[in-house]
C-alpha cells in the first residue's frame, strides 16, 4: 500500500545539490524528505536506521557510487524503492541501475521537470525512463538479439574496493568502510589486479575513471 506522504532519503555530495531538490520535493504534499546523506555509505546506513520509503541516490559519490549503495539496500531492503540521479546522460549508468533495481533513472538537469514524477512512479511501483533511456533500451535489446550482455569481470564487492582504493584509501580505512579485515582487502586487491590484468593503483584509478566509480 503507497503511503499518503512517501519519506524520501536524498543521497548527494554537493550540499546545494541536496537543498535544491529538497526544496522541488518539499512543495509537494506527497513527498517528505526526512534524511539526507552526503556519500554512499552514509547513506546505506541512514537507509536501514530510519524509516524511507524512497532513496534517491546521486550516481557519483565518494565511498559507495549511488549504483553500488543500490545494490547493497536491494540486498538489505528489498521493500525500498530507489531512484538513480545523475549529471550524466550514460547509457552504461542507465543499465547498470536496472541492474542493480533502480525504478528509475532521473537526469539532474530535468529534475525540476522528472523527478516528482519519477518518485510517484516509484512509490507505485512502476519504472521512471526519460524519453532517451527508452530509446537506449529498444537499441540495446534489438542489438543483442535480446542476449544478455557479457559479464563484468569484478564481483560487486570487487568494485567497491576499486572505487576506494582509487579514492586514496588505505587497506585498513577501506576494511573499516566494508566491515571486513584488512587481510581480505589485500586478497580482493590481489585478485582484481590479476582479473584486469593491471600492475599498480595508478592503473586501477584510470579504470575506475573509465568505468564512471569517480570523477576524473
Amino acid at each position: 500500500m503507497t503511503p499518503l506522504k512517501a519519506r524520501v532519503l536524498l543521497a548527494d555530495d554537493h550540499a546545494l545539490v541536496r537543498q535544491g531538490l529538497t526544496l522541488i520535493l518539499e512543495r509537494q504534499p506527497d513527498l517528505e524528505v526526512v534524511a539526507q546523506a552526503s556519500d554512499g555509505a552514509e547513506a546505506i546506513a541512514l537507509a536501514l536506521a530510519e524509516q524511507v520509503d524512497l532513496a534517491i541516490l546521486d550516481v557519483s559519490m565518494p565511498k559507495l557510487t549511488g549504483l553500488q549503495a543500490a545494490r547493497r539496500l536491494a540486498e538489505h531492503r528489498p521493500d525500498l524503492r530507489v531512484l538513480i540521479l545523475s549529471m550524466h546522460d550514460n547509457e552504461e549508468f542507465f543499465f547498470e541501475a536496472l541492474r542493480v533495481g533502480a525504478s528509475g533513472y532521473v537526469l539532474k538537469t530535468a529534475a525540476d521537470d522528472d523527478l516528482v514524477e519519477a518518485c510517484r512512479a516509484a512509490m507505485r511501483g512502476e519504472p521512471f525512463l526519460y524519453p532517451r533511456a527508452i530509446e537506449a533500451l529498444i537499441r540495446a535489446y534489438v542489438e543483442s538479439g535480446g542476449r544478455p550482455e557479457d559479464a563484468d569481470p569484478l564481483t560487486p564487492r570487487e568494485t567497491e574496493v576499486v572505487k576506494l582504493i582509487a579514492e586514496g584509501h588505505t587497506s585498513r580505512e577501506i576494511g573499516e568502510i566494508l566491515s571486513i579485515s584488512e587481510k581480505t582487502v589485500e586478497r580482493h586487491r590481489a585478485n582484481i589486479l590479476e582479473k584486469l590484468g593491471m600492475r599498480d593503483r595508478v592503473e586501477l584509478t584510470r579504470y575506475a575513471i573509465r568505468r564512471g566509480l569517480i570523477e576524473p
